[in-house]
Formats: C-alpha cells, sequence, structure tokens
C-alpha cells in the first residue's frame, strides 16, 4: 500500500502529469486515424521518450497506448472505418447506432467503457500480476491453437441475418491467410513468383478496404442514385442516461476480464478480446436482445471496447513479471524499458518497486483521462458528421489511401486496400458481412501455426488438445459457440413457422 501511496505521489507531479495528459491525447488522435495502430503509435513516441528519464518516458508511452486503443472507436462509431484493429468490432454497433442519429451516446459510452476496461485491468495487474502471469506461462502451443478456434468460432454469432454467408467470408479470410511464407518450412505460398506477397497479406489495409472504402463507395452510390443531399445525422443525447448505463454494466465488468485475461496470453490482442467480449455479451443476452447486436446494441460498444482496453494492462502482466510481450505494443515497451534501464522480470518487482508502482498509477490516471476526454470531446468529435458527403466521402478515401501507405510506406498496401474497397462494396451490397474475413485473416495465421507446432510436440497426435484442460475447455466452447446461433436461429425460424400455421 505504501508503494502505491509512493506511486501516485510521483505520478501527481507536474512534470509527470503533463506527460501523461499529452499522452492520452495524442493516442486518442493516433488512434482515430485509419492505419496509424497503437503500435504505430507508441513506435512514433519511443525516440521523444529517450531524452526524458526513465519514468516520465515510460509513463508518456503508456498514455499513447491506453488513448489510442480508445481513439479507434471514434472513427468506428461515426464513419463505420476502424481506426486500429481493435475497434473492428465496435463498428459492429457503433455505426448503426450513428445512423440512427446516437453517435454521441455511443462515443459516451465507448469513453466509459474503455476507462472501465483500463481501469479494471491496471487494478488487477497491480493486485494479481503474479497469479496471472502463472496461468499465461500455462499456454503453450496447445492452447494458444485452442484460442484461436475459439475466437474463429465467433464466426457464426458475427455473420448477420445468413450463418453461411458469414461462413463463406470466413474461409474466404483463411485462404487469404495463406498467403505467404509457410510457418513453420519458409517455403512461398500462393505468391505466384511476387515478392511483395511472399510477407503475406497484412490485415489493416485489408480492414480498412473492407470497412472505411466499402462504405465509402457504397455511400457515393447511394448518394449519387437520390441525387440529392444525404442527410446528416446528429447526436440526439450527448450522454446516455443511468439507467441505460445500468444496462451495460455487467457487460463491461465480465468484457473488462475478459480482455485482461486474453491480454496475458502472449500473442493474443486487444482485436481478439474484442470480437470474443462481443460474442459474450451476445450470448449472455436475453433471447429477445440477441437480435439487436449489429443494429445498435449498446452492450454491443460497451463489451468490444471494454474488452480492447482490458487488454492494455493484461499486456503488461507477462511483460513485466516475465519479461514476455504480450502484444506488439508490449513489445515495444520491453525495448523502452530495457533502454531506459529496467530489465523486466521477477527482480523487476524487488529493484524497481517504486518506479513499477508510479507506473500502475499513470495507468489508472490514464484510464480516468480517456473517460474525461472521451466525454469532453463527443460534441467535437460528432461534428464531422455535420460535414457534407460530398466533402467527407473522399476524404475517407483520400485517409484510408495515406493509412494504407502509412504501414509499411509502400504502394502495395494501397493497392490491397482498394481491391479489398471494391470487394467490400459488393459483399455489402449482397448481404456479406465483412467483420468474419477480417477475424480469419487475424486468426487464420495464429491457429495454423499453433497447430502445426502442437503437431510436432505430439509427434502427430491430436490427442494433445484433449489431453491439456485448457485446451480441451477452449475447443468444447468453440464448439458451442459455432453450433448454438445456428441451433437458435432455426429454433426461432420453427417458432415462428407454428405460429404463422397457427
Amino acid at each position: 500500500m505504501d508503494l502505491m501511496i509512493h506511486g501516485f505521489g510521483q505520478a501527481f507531479q507536474f512534470n509527470i502529469l503533463i506527460l501523461i495528459i499529452l499522452g492520452v491525447l495524442a493516442g486518442i488522435m493516433i488512434g482515430s486515424l485509419p492505419g496509424l495502430t497503437a503500435t504505430m503509435g507508441v513506435a512514433l513516441f519511443l525516440p521523444i521518450s529517450l531524452g526524458m528519464d526513465a519514468v516520465g518516458g515510460i509513463v508518456l508511452l503508456i498514455a499513447v497506448y491506453f488513448g489510442s486503443i480508445y481513439g479507434g472507436s471514434i472513427a468506428a462509431i461515426l464513419l463505420n472505418t476502424p481506426g486500429t484493429p481493435a475497434s473492428a468490432a465496435t463498428a459492429l454497433d457503433g455505426y448503426p447506432m450513428t445512423q440512427a442519429g446516437y453517435a454521441g451516446k455511443a462515443l459516451a459510452i465507448a469513453a466509459i467503457a474503455s476507462g472501465a476496461g483500463g481501469l479494471i485491468s491496471t487494478l488487477m495487474l497491480t493486485l494479481i500480476s503474479p497469479q496471472l502471469s502463472t496461468v499465461a506461462l500455462n499456454f503453450s502451443a496447445p492452447e494458444s491453437f485452442a484460442l484461436a478456434l475459439f475466437g474463429l468460432s465467433i464466426i457464426s454469432s458475427i455473420s448477420g441475418k445468413s450463418v453461411l454467408k458469414g461462413l463463406t467470408v470466413g474461409v474466404f479470410g483463411l485462404i487469404i491467410a495463406t498467403v505467404g511464407m509457410d510457418p513453420m518450412t519458409s517455403y512461398p505460398r500462393f505468391t505466384f513468383d511476387q515478392p511483395t506477397l511472399l510477407s503475406g497479406i497484412s490485415f489493416i489495409p485489408v480492414m480498412i478496404g473492407l470497412f472505411a472504402v466499402a462504405e465509402a463507395l457504397y455511400q457515393i452510390e447511394k448518394h449519387l442514385k437520390v441525387q440529392e443531399r444525404t442527410k446528416n445525422v446528429v447526436a440526439n443525447y450527448l450522454l446516455p442516461k443511468f439507467r441505460e448505463l445500468k444496462v451495460i454494466w455487467i457487460s463491461v465488468i465480465r468484457s473488462s476480464f475478459i480482455g485482461t485475461f486474453i491480454g496475458s496470453v502472449p500473442g493474443a490482442g486487444a482485436d481478439i478480446a474484442a470480437f470474443v467480449s462481443y460474442n459474450e455479451a451476445k450470448r449472455f443476452s436475453k433471447k429477445e436482445e440477441k437480435d439487436s447486436f449489429g443494429k445498435g446494441n449498446p452492450k454491443g460498444i460497451a463489451s468490444a471496447e471494454a474488452a480492447n482496453n482490458g487488454v492494455t494492462g493484461g499486456a503488461m502482466v507477462p511483460l513485466l513479471t516475465l519479461g514476455i510481450p504480450g502484444d506488439a505494443v508490449a513489445a515495444v515497451l520491453l525495448g523502452a524499458l530495457m533502454i531506459h534501464g529496467m530489465n523486466p522480470g521477477p527482480m523487476l518487482f524487488v529493484e524497481n518497486a517504486e518506479m513499477v508502482y508510479t507506473l500502475f498509477a499513470g495507468m489508472f490516471l490514464a484510464a480516468i483521462l480517456v473517460v474525461i476526454f472521451g466525454l469532453l470531446g463527443v460534441r467535437l468529435f460528432t461534428k464531422v458528421l455535420l460535414v457534407p458527403k460530398r466533402v467527407l466521402l473522399p476524404t475517407i478515401i483520400v485517409l484510408s489511401i495515406v493509412g494504407a501507405y502509412a504501414i509499411s510506406n509502400n504502394y502495395f498496401d494501397v493497392y490491397v486496400m482498394l481491391v479489398f474497397g471494391i470487394i467490400g462494396y459488393f459483399m455489402k451490397k449482397y448481404g456479406f458481412p465483412a467483420s468474419p474475413l477480417v477475424l480469419a485473416l487475424i486468426l487464420g495465421p495464429m491457429a495454423e501455426s499453433e497447430m502445426r507446432r502442437s503437431l510436432v510436440m505430439s509427434e502427430g497426435s491430436y490427442a494433445i488438445f484433449m489431453t491439456r484442460p485448457i485446451a480441451a475447455t477452449l475447443i468444447v466452447l468453440a464448439v458451442l459457440s459455432m453450433i448454438a446461433p445456428i441451433v437458435f436461429r432455426y429454433l426461432k425460424h420453427r417458432k415462428e413457422s407454428k405460429a404463422a400455421d397457427s
């Protein structure tokens, strides 16, 4: 307790507090721009942090991390353009709320859920990081494969009206995920002798194309058909009412814990956590409420945002206690810690205890500032909806091109983004959901590589997946998660048919 009090005392020093404020604001701006991920944001500020003392430099990077994860929800909600991969699940219900005129409410829910996710994950990091790291250590190749499989099983839940269309898109995404170097043998697959395909097809330009460009093309077509200016929607309520917050708080707490746990598993990330939590929020909802997911349900936004911000604290667990980065951002932070003379691992809490608890206090403040800036910025963020469509839609396409190019500074990603923008347009036109493709592209490589590593461990025996308790549990949950929506839809259709006959 004394160390935590000391940590807050250090974090409230003027220079540290200013760095946290600037870091969160910069992170929100970076996260809201398509293509500029949280990893890129932290990496951009890494050189700046080198000229600071250890505490100031690391706190700045963590604040950018927190801000950018939340920032991705702004474009996802307002423009159906996920600013970061972690906010792809947020767009499923956030954008429909904007179309219904509740953009301000959606942004406020996202800010509150994001802050809650960050606070809960940081609290868990502070109190039980050694225990969480022990659980994470039990994750080997079979458990990682089972986790990826569980993530893929969510496709049936996010497929919209047609599970068959969702599964078709998911299989298409898995096929695309096989392009590039074989993860085990490094042999080129489906590259057609093109060097640019050796590293595979990055899911970020695909995601930008499917969500941003496809939506822009669809709206342009709609605009041309109507031959009049599309009506701009505005937020009816800037803040959700207390009774609406009471409805989402269980989803927020559950998703925060899910995000923290998934974040503590090396190799998993905020995008996986968001989709898993979204599926769980839908699964735990009442029968009559399940159909509203994907159409503007506040629980969908709250669960996705609480989870992807819950990952922020979870990813720090293996980083600080074991020296193992939980995700790409944690890998950048690992380098920053070592540059500043802090060696992550069990001895970190002994040798640099005061500094570690100052970082924890900084994370608490960053999570609170996300809520404050998120709520204060609602009125400003929603102004984008007042921009005429003839200006906004071309701007979205230009920003998408810039974002795709910024990923690795090559035009190939721009071409990929444009191709998938056209594919996404036709998918949207004919009722094929885009989310299963992105999910398959994210989890496909992880599932393949971890399954093959598992088979190497077991000398080709598939029994390894059922003899390990965690892996077996996740596989059973994956099967149930895949089958349950199909069964529920069948029962619902049967019930409706009987009602119609009678």
